[in-house]
């Protein structure tokens, strides 16, 4: 979720602040981002993987799933960012401000509703995912929690109480994200719709 935020947000900025044809084509690259599914891609990302002898390590499974939740949160904190006024960043360009200054004292501050509902939706997707800790991993020790509730199911039958117990165990965190941060995901959800 870091490594997601920390790309996504100076590239939305990028884009909302050039006017380079290089720089908009790119966004469309992103946008093409959004068509590919994981599954499709799978193989390809195994073999990649596997030749860059990161295979069964906890790397091999951050990576595609940041590299797979950089579309979705682009095009969202693009959108937020399109939404502050030219005027403000003009503003702070007539005192002097530079790119970096404006990106932490405007950027950044405005654009926390956003970052919060992409925190929490990257968060999520990365939490629940199933895919590449199944694909890219073998070992106990780089076992993830879904893969753990999956082992709660055997050839035979399946401990419920076990399953439900872990099920509630393992969707704590992911509530305490959202109390955390529930007042900036309802201002970034409803962002745009007073205008």
């Amino acid at each position: 979720m870091a490594l997601v935020l920390a790309v996504a947000l100076p590239a939305a900025y990028a884009i909302v602040r050039n006017l380079n044809r290089t720089v908009r084509s790119m966004f469309n690259v992103f946008l093409l981002g959004l068509a590919v599914p994981a599954q499709a891609v799978i193989v390809p990302i195994y073999l990649i993987i596997t030749r860059l002898q990161m295979y069964d390590t906890l790397l091999a499974i951050v990576l595609p799933t940041a590299a797979f939740s950089l579309p979705i949160a682009i095009v969202v904190l693009t959108s937020t960012l399109r939404d502050i006024p030219n005027e403000l960043y003009e503003a702070m360009t007539v005192d002097g401000a530079t790119a970096a200054r404006v990106f932490g004292r405007l950027v950044l501050p405005l654009s926390r509703p956003g970052l919060v509902s992409v925190g929490i939706f990257v968060g999520l997707g990365a939490w629940n995912g199933f895919l590449f800790p199944l694909v890219l991993t073998q070992s106990d020790e780089q076992r993830v929690l879904t893969l753990g509730l999956w082992n709660f199911q055997s050839q035979f039958g399946t401990n419920v109480p076990g399953l439900m117990a872990a099920v509630v165990l393992s969707a704590l965190p992911v509530l305490a994200l959202y109390l955390f941060g529930r007042r900036h995901l309802l201002s970034g959800l409803a962002a745009g719709f007073g205008k």
